[in-house]
C-alpha cells in the first residue's frame, strides 16, 4: 500500500470518544496557550490567541459536541487550516496519526437527529474500536462562523 498524506487521519479524543481528521487540515498542534475571550461569543468559542502574530479563533471541541470541558496535562491545541481561514480547536489530547485502509472505512451511519451529524464523514474500524472521521468545517453553524468573523474584527 502506498501511503499519501491523502489517507493519513490525525487521530483525537474528546471525553471517551476517538475522532479523526484528514492530516492535511492540520498545520500544527501546540500546549494549552492563553486565551483572551471575546464577548457575546457561542460558549464553545474560547476566544482568540497569538500564534507567533498570527490571531487565531480557538474552539472547544468539547463543548462544541456537548461534552464538559476538563483541562488536563494532554489537553492540545489543533492548529487547522480550513480553506480561507486557520481555527484552534481545543481537544482533550491527540493520540496518532495513522494511515487507512480502504477495507476498514465505513460510510457515515445514518442518525436520526435534530442536531447538526452531517460533519461526521466516515467510520473506521480499528482493532476493537471506531473512530469517527470528520470534517471539522461542516461541524460549525453559521452563527460560528459569524463569531470566527467577529473575533479576527475584535483582534484587527
Amino acid at each position: 500500500m502506498i501511503t499519501t498524506d491523502n489517507n493519513r487521519y490525525l487521530c483525537f479524543s474528546v471525553a471517551n470518544e476517538e475522532f479523526g481528521i484528514p492530516l492535511l487540515n492540520v498545520k500544527e498542534v501546540i500546549g494549552y496557550p492563553e486565551i483572551t475571550p471575546v464577548p457575546q461569543t457561542p460558549s464553545h468559542f474560547l476566544g482568540i490567541m497569538n500564534l507567533r502574530g498570527n490571531v487565531i479563533s480557538v474552539l472547544d471541541m468539547r463543548l462544541k459536541i456537548g461534552q464538559k470541558a476538563t483541562k488536563s496535562d494532554e489537553t492540545t491545541v489543533m492548529i487547522l487550516d480550513l480553506g480561507g481561514f486557520n481555527l484552534g480547536v481545543v481537544v482533550d489530547c491527540v493520540n496518532s496519526v495513522i494511515a487507512i485502509q480502504q477495507e476498514h472505512l465505513s460510510p457515515r451511519p445514518v442518525i436520526e437527529s435534530s442536531k447538526n451529524t452531517e460533519y461526521i464523514t466516515n467510520v473506521y474500524r480499528r482493532d476493537d474500536r471506531l473512530i469517527l472521521f470528520i470534517d471539522i468545517a461542516k461541524a460549525l453553524s453559521v452563527d460560528d462562523y459569524s463569531a470566527i468573523k467577529k473575533q479576527v474584527k475584535v483582534a484587527a
